[in-house]
């Protein structure tokens, strides 16, 4: 999918507005799928401080996954439409996190399904796996939101 919206982004020439129209739903889907994220490290955060059980934090992020997922694609879609300079080493940068996002999500749905069939207190390796796995979205998506950032306002 991302090699393929890479492509399109060197094919299509949107006009001014669709280029307008394509950045306000970037913002959109930003907020869906960053938002849903910063909302299951909260969940997880409530049971770090005693506040939720493990069970409930792994049950609400699960319900969590199509608002991150669907905030992931609509990005990778509208972003085909903002013109990127892929010639520019920020934004082979912001592409390196956006696939290391996805491929951390695909695994993290794994770790969510491994989670879920737990019962009692979670095992420390599971544990350090949930903290690398949450460290590195931050990391991707805190860092493609910078880089967007400073690309519009150049």
């Amino acid at each position: 999918m991302l090699v393929t919206a890479i492509w399109l982004s060197t094919v299509v020439r949107p006009s001014p507005l669709l280029h307008d129209v394509a950045l306000f739903a970037h913002l959109g889907f930003l907020v869906l799928g960053f938002g849903a994220v910063l909302v299951a490290d909260y969940f997880f955060a409530l049971w770090v401080l005693g506040r939720a059980t493990f069970a409930e934090a792994v049950a609400h992020t699960a319900r969590l996954h199509p608002l991150i997922w669907s905030g992931l694609l609509g990005l990778v879609a509208s972003g085909t439409l903002l013109r990127p300079d892929l010639s520019s080493g920020a934004t082979a940068l912001k592409l390196a996190f956006v696939t290391t996002l996805t491929l951390n999500g695909i695994q993290a749905t794994a770790l969510g399904r491994r989670m879920s069939t737990l019962n009692g207190a979670p095992p420390v390796p599971l544990l350090l796996w949930g903290a690398a796995t949450s460290a590195l979205s931050q990391l991707c998506w805190w860092g493609a939101v910078v880089i967007g950032y400073l690309n519009t306002t150049r």
